[in-house]
């Protein structure tokens, strides 16, 4: 696609004026660093949100749960989460990140304690890494991740199945990565990512289980630069969200991130005209990095923006859907420290109108849990 199409999918706003319908609720902090990456809800008095801590909200406050392997030091963390029940309850992640033997981590709640699960075998020297989880049912849960093999010289997406009793694995050659996954039934599984050079010339990239076989699905990619879808939010078989972002030049060429929304529709995936912050700089680049679902029409993708004067402080960025058009919403930025830095990851709505927004807040010199929550959402007009 020439670069002169790229500005067709978006649309530059200022930020709005009025007041947030999110408040930033007080979360709990375990380790040094307490990011939160991922979370989910089976009702919204039982709800998790984990990354580098491991956090628990039981319809009146969020408290910390150690989570084994999990220090709090960025050589761990866990990516993806599914909440069966108070009882019952997933996470899925990677250790060993920077110590030179990175290795996948399962871990199960009880209702009382979370403890390491048995995951696939591997061969000696495997390195398998785990990003995100989907739970279809308790018989019925999707990992995701990438698996470095052949003594580090193979590295290839790798996608896990639990079945009620064993995990497997099954690594695949389709040459990208999936960095988020949703469902809306058994035979409609969707995972969104990228596939190239990363934030070089990557494109996006998203495949489909119909409940036999995963395939790559044909996706767009705008601009000439990075481009990369990071969460996706599957409704109906007609109607799947994914966001992340693209760039209009590749490197080495200056030029600030922009949001990328995109839409499957039953057919075909197409790009959908998204708001930005700006950009009045090369430094004002806009990231989406998820998305939840209140309904078909109250729609929220979030992530963050930075400061176009180039200081790198990074503000939260929180976009709606209400049937018609993507806006921008206002959103809070709490700040703890003389560096502003906040992120939001992941969101869930565990009933009409309730969404919860984690995500990573600087609190110099570690990141502290961040928790935004609007309980009575409405759909707004588009400004």
């Amino acid at each position: 696609m020439k670069p002169l199409l790229c500005l067709a999918a978006f649309a530059a706003i200022a930020p709005a004026a009025n007041t947030s319908i999110f408040q930033v609720v007080p979360t709990p902090n375990e380790n040094f660093n307490n990011g939160l990456e991922a979370i989910s809800a089976s009702s919204p008095t039982d709800i998790w949100a984990v990354g580098q801590s491991t956090i628990h909200y039981d319809g009146t406050k969020w408290t910390a749960f150690p989570a084994p392997m999990i220090q709090g030091d960025n050589t761990s963390y866990l990516g993806g989460v599914y909440d069966v029940s108070p009882t019952e309850a997933w996470a899925v992640g990677t250790t060993g990140v920077t110590l030179g033997n990175i290795q996948q981590v399962i871990e199960y709640w009880n209702g009382t304690a979370w403890s390491v699960a048995q995951g696939p075998a591997f061969a000696s020297g495997d390195q398998p890494s785990l990003r995100a989880m989907v739970g279809i049912s308790p018989t019925d849960i999707w990992a995701v991740g990438s698996l470095l093999s052949g003594g580090g010289t193979e590295l290839s997406l790798l996608l896990e199945h639990y079945d009620g009793t064993a995990w497997t694995a099954t690594p695949n050659t389709s040459g990208g990565f999936l960095l988020a996954l949703s469902a809306d039934a058994s035979d409609d599984v969707w995972g969104v990512g990228y596939e190239g050079a990363l934030n070089d010339n990557s494109q996006t990239f998203v495949m489909h289980y119909d409940g036999k076989a995963w395939a790559k699905m044909a996706t767009p990619s705008v601009g000439t630069g990075a481009n990369q879808l990071n969460g996706v939010i599957a409704l109906a078989p007609n109607n799947v969200w994914a966001v992340g972002f693209s760039t209009p030049v590749p490197p080495p060429k200056n030029a600030a991130r922009l949001t990328l929304i995109e839409h499957w529709d039953g057919s075909s995936w197409s790009v959908v005209t998204s708001p930005n912050m700006g950009p009045q700089s090369v430094y004002e680049s806009n990231v989406l990095y998820g998305i939840t679902a209140v309904s078909a029409t109250d729609i929220w993708a979030f992530g963050s923006y930075f400061a176009a004067s180039g200081s790198e402080h990074q503000m939260t960025l929180l976009e709606q859907w209400n049937g018609a058009a993507w806006t921008i919403q206002p959103s809070p930025d709490p700040d703890h420290s003389n560096f502003l830095s906040d992120i939001l990851y992941a969101g869930v709505s565990p009933s009409p109108g309730n969404v919860w927004i984690v995500g990573a807040e600087d609190d110099s010199p570690y990141d502290i849990t961040l928790a935004i929550h609007a309980a009575s959402a409405t759909v707004e007009e588009p400004h």
